[in-house]
């Protein structure tokens, strides 16, 4: 762990919320020197904060531990969290280049051959739980990859989607 990059990351999630260092210590009840001390590499936030402090600034305990940049699981288990990022990444493409774009086209047909449903429908729909699902479901399926039940159960909202999952594992 780099204190310095971490520093940076926990400084621009900060300010990409348009939040003050004040804003960000009184929502997590600490100092606003504690705050300083993160984004100038001193310190780290204190792992009794470190979820309070992922949940102010939109993100996850790892990317806050690892300044923002992935780091694949190199185990053979799927969580939620990397299934969302990654799904997360498809819609970001889609913003930056646009629906037209010859890139993001040829990526959500590839995506659409392999999947069992439409993948922009899932997208600007309310069925996002679906294709987390069969997100997961392909990568046990296909890729030798298991789930940890609990994250599964902890982060979709549609049980069905959880006992639809269950049958893979």
């Amino acid at each position: 762990m780099n204190n310095i990059e971490i520093g940076k990351y926990i400084k621009k999630l900060r300010t990409e919320k348009n939040l003050k260092q004040a804003d960000l210590a009184e929502k997590l009840s600490i100092s606003i020197q504690a705050v300083s001390h993160w984004e100038n590499g001193n310190t780290l936030p204190d792992t009794s904060i470190l979820l309070d402090l992922a949940d102010v600034l939109g993100t996850n305990v790892d990317l806050i531990l690892s300044a923002g940049h992935f780091i694949p699981n190199k185990r053979n288990v799927i969580y939620f969290n990397d299934i969302k990022r990654g799904i997360d990444c498809i819609k970001e493409i889609r913003d930056t280049l646009g629906e037209n774009n010859f890139f993001y086209k040829g990526m959500i047909e590839g995506i659409n051959n392999k999947m069992n449903f439409n993948i922009l429908e899932a997208l600007d729909t309310n069925l996002e739980e679906v294709l987390y699902a069969e997100a997961i479901i392909q990568a046990i399926m296909f890729d030798q990859k298991t789930v940890n039940i609990e994250d599964i159960e902890y982060n979709f909202k549609n049980k069905k989607m959880v006992e639809y999952i269950k049958k893979y594992i």
